[in-house]
């Protein structure tokens, strides 16, 4: 059985009304009775009635809906994201369609396809680990379509973009490793092009010069799908034990990245903090309840989406064209824990 919704004519057929009459009833003109707009509101409620969004769209030009598209949505990090785009884009009246990239560039160009054909009104986005190439989102942008960048941003694209202080956490995380008396730290990063890795490795690298230690560039590893594959993580780790040196702590720079870094460890019997000291960026309530508790860079994700949907929805509902764009960066908290801790 085909699913068919309520329309104004239903109910102008059981109330012994014209369309128009229960249309304007339902809009709260002043042409129709109090009356007869409380039985048309009452029944309309009854029978779950709700107005056909694209007999809206097509009406308003506005679908009312924003696109959003993320690498994965089990992610904690971007899942509380959504909660905050979520928070202010149901409030005023939007919903939201979201799709997942699962760093993929070509699923990325894919999902942007999809959602503008299906005439959203905006679109929030932070880039696949893969994606290189912008044209499909700067296509899209000079034809006026509003985009907003969070967590990995395009710098070509004139628009808000709401990020973290990523060289803040890093700086923060490598500083502490090192005040614990560890030398020769890791750093386990997303691909070498990506904004959040750059900023990232800025800060790992500020810290040590800081700290009168040397960078080497061999306890870099890359990781060119941010840590979802977990073959690539399990390389990157095979190579920094396999050095004469090896390290005795990582700073994981990304969820992704410090779970499988952590599977990789608990594989090959290597002991946290014993064996190696290690501090990830990770927005999981269940770091803390790891053994050894899991010391871990924080990101404000639930902010980062609300201001993130504000600033979209400033754009969509803007009478004139805005010139003057923000970049705004949010702090990132370091949560010391048992892991990086050198034991006595």
């Amino acid at each position: 059985m085909k699913f068919e919704a309520v329309t104004i004519k239903d109910i102008a057929k059981a109330l012994g009304l014209s369309t128009s009459t229960v249309s304007r009833a339902l809009r709260d003109s002043y042409e129709i009775s109090e009356d007869t707009k409380k039985l048309v509101k009452e029944y309309a409620t009854s029978i779950n009635y709700r107005p056909n969004p694209i007999a809206l769209s097509l009406k308003e030009k506005r679908s009312r809906s924003i696109g959003v598209i993320v690498c994965e949505i089990a992610n904690s990090f971007f899942s509380q994201i959504i909660n905050g785009i979520e928070s202010i884009a149901y409030d005023q009246g939007y919903n939201v369609t979201i799709s997942q990239s699962h760093e993929s560039f070509e699923r990325e160009v894919l999902d942007v396809s999809h959602m503008a054909s299906r005439s959203i009104d905006g679109l929030l986005i932070s880039v696949s680990a893969e994606t290189q190439n912008f044209d499909h989102l700067k296509k899209l942008h000079a034809q006026g379509l509003p985009i907003v960048f969070f967590d990995r941003i395009v710098h070509e694209i004139a628009t808000h973009k709401v990020t973290t202080n990523n060289a803040s956490g890093a700086y923060a995380a490598t500083t502490h490793l090192i005040e614990n008396g560890y030398r020769r730290i890791a750093n386990l990063a997303a691909a070498d092009y990506m904004t959040i890795t750059q900023e990232r490795l800025s800060g790992y690298r500020s810290a040590l010069a800081d700290k009168g230690i040397a960078y080497d560039e061999r306890l870099v590893k890359h990781c060119t799908h941010g840590g979802m594959l977990e073959q690539e993580v399990q390389t990157a780790l095979d190579d920094l034990f396999a050095q004469p040196q090896k390290p005795d702590a990582i700073v994981a720079s990304a969820d992704k990245l410090t779970t499988n870094c952590l599977r990789y460890l608990h594989k090959n019997g290597i002991t946290v903090p014993d064996d190696i000291a290690l501090v990830g960026f990770s927005n999981s309530d269940l770091t803390e309840l790891l053994s050894p508790p899991l010391t871990i860079v924080k990101q404000p994700a639930f902010e980062i989406g609300r201001q993130a949907t504000e600033m979209l929805l400033q754009l969509i509902e803007a009478k004139r064209p805005v010139k003057d764009f923000e970049h705004t960066v949010l702090p990132a908290e370091l949560f010391i824990r048992e892991s990086s801790i050198r034991k006595k």
